[in-house]
């Protein structure tokens, strides 16, 4: 249970943060950075549900997200943790409703025959913005499993790197099942 009656604590003042062990790091840590970059990654989607019909397919499907992604912030503080009592952990279950929700939305969208510019309607531009900011994050965990010591959940790596998939999927749902997408012209400029 999480209990904040109190906002600042002062404990950061010296550049550090306390990971869920505890533990003190650099606010620069890789592994602050990782999950800095998920909740930035949840920011941008609560502006994306802000274009959304209220309790529409995607408005739900992007709660349930913003949900697992404080899940997977709380996966990355907590440092080389066993899953269960010791930690929350992002599971295969929650990297297979993904698939499910990204196959749902892709099933009728018209085939890419190029790459799509961000843009289309406002919660699809909302959404490619999380698209790109997730595959920083996706990045940052890369770096932080690759780094010695360290330790990253083999399922929350599959789910960042599927969210990337949903956001791009979903943000063609909403430009009108694909057919609003704006498609890249390669050299239209010169």
């Amino acid at each position: 249970m999480v209990i904040l009656n109190r906002i600042y604590t002062r404990t950061g003042d010296d550049g550090t943060t306390g990971l869920g062990s505890g533990e003190r790091v650099s606010k620069t840590d890789l592994r602050v950075e990782a999950f800095g970059t998920v909740d930035e990654t949840n920011a941008a989607l609560g502006l994306a549900r802000l274009h959304c019909e209220k309790d529409s397919k995607i408005d739900l499907m992007l709660m349930r997200i913003q949900n697992d992604l404080f899940d997977l912030g709380a996966d990355l503080c907590t440092k080389n943790a066993k899953p269960g009592k010791d930690a929350l952990r992002i599971v295969d279950a929650q990297v297979v409703r993904l698939e499910s929700e990204i196959d749902d939305l892709n099933e009728n969208l018209s085939t890419l025959r190029s790459f799509v510019l961000p843009g289309g309607s406002a919660v699809s531009a909302h959404l490619h913005l999380a698209r790109t900011i997730a595959r920083r994050a996706e990045r940052l965990m890369v770096a932080l499993s690759a780094t010695d010591g360290e330790e990253v959940n083999a399922a929350a790596l599959k789910y960042i790197n599927r969210l990337s998939d949903f956001f791009f999927v979903a943000a063609r749902y909403m430009n009108a099942q694909g057919e609003g997408d704006v498609l890249w012209v390669p050299g239209q400029n010169r």
